[in-house]
């Protein structure tokens, strides 16, 4: 039987380390936080071991270091870890999910008096034919050591391949929830934790939305019941500071049946919305160049100021 989360004591919340990052918001008018780091890789260490130790997807780390060997980056490689973000548009309040640059913002209510702050966590998400879902949810319950009920379809491929496993998996380490869970009000969709950590960063899921360990464990302790969650599809996310505009491209994700393309009409409209006055083909070139990337580092595309329309 699942079992609802039942909060702890406060005192064990402030003893666990904060892996996820932690930002105040900009202030008004900007929308990046963060900044970017790097860190020199030693011997027998992945791309993922890196990537989890700073609370990063394998999407991430991938594409922000697409000459390094994911595998075997070896010794004393220079690794760039993709730790500033573009915020996605506003309202800033509840969750917000982006699928294409598999990553979670939450924008906790700040205490009265207390600085706005958002927390951000890498996710896996659905894999192809069962793609997650995009649209406003909200948190219905939390769960904790929760039972896993392996839907009909997996259970019917696993006997056609000649695998025999029982449909309900109890709380333990052959769980694919993990530790916690939290219900949407999709349709059978969870955020929830996962047996097998190198999975974020990927499309490996049924729909869900997955987190490490440490990150679940922390998000359902301080998400509240009721949270709204908002799933998006923006692979191009525009921003400014201090009036300088940025890009940040990752790489598009094609929802279920249809085929991935290269279609630069989303970043044309938001160099139309963004960007004021007319463009030189030499700085068309440039955006579209970072824009085909897809490297998930915000860069900057103006040098100077730009007005917000």
């Amino acid at each position: 039987m699942m079992r609802a989360f039942m909060p702890v004591p406060l005192l064990w919340l402030f003893s666990c380390a904060a892996l996820a990052a932690t930002y105040p918001l900009p202030p008004q008018g900007d929308e990046l936080v963060g900044e970017l780091q790097y860190v020199q890789s030693h011997a027998e260490e992945t791309l993922l071991d890196i990537a989890r130790r700073f609370d990063l997807g394998y999407n991430e780390i991938t594409a922000a270091n697409p000459k390094v060997d994911p595998w075997l980056p070896g010794e004393g490689t220079r690794i760039l870890l993709p730790t500033r973000f573009v915020l996605p548009p506003r309202p800033w309040h509840g969750m917000v999910v982006n699928i294409p640059e598999m990553r979670l913002y939450y924008f906790p209510a700040p205490q009265r008096g207390g600085t706005p702050t958002v927390i951000t966590y890498p996710i896996g998400i659905g894999r192809e034919g069962r793609a997650t879902p995009l649209g406003d949810f909200r948190v219905v319950m939390k769960i904790a050591k929760p039972n896993w009920t392996m839907p009909r379809y997996v259970y019917d491929e696993l006997l056609a391949e000649g695998i025999h496993k029982p449909r309900l998996v109890p709380p333990g380490p052959d769980n694919p929830l993990g530790d916690y869970a939290m219900m949407l009000s999709a349709d059978g969709i969870f955020m929830h934790g996962t047996n097998k950590p190198f999975s974020i960063g990927m499309r490996v899921s049924l729909g869900c939305l997955r987190l490490y360990p440490e990150d679940i464990d922390q998000l359902v302790r301080r998400v509240p019941k009721g949270t709204e969650v908002r799933i998006v599809d923006q692979p191009y996310k525009w921003g400014r500071e201090n009036g300088v505009l940025f890009l940040e491209a990752h790489a598009p994700i094609a929802r279920d049946g249809a085929k991935q393309g290269g279609n630069m009409t989303p970043v044309v409209a938001g160099v139309v919305e963004n960007v004021d006055g007319r463009l030189s083909p030499a700085q068309w070139d440039f955006i579209m160049a970072l824009a085909g990337r897809h490297s998930g580092v915000p860069v900057a595309i103006t040098r100077n100021r730009v007005s917000r329309r």
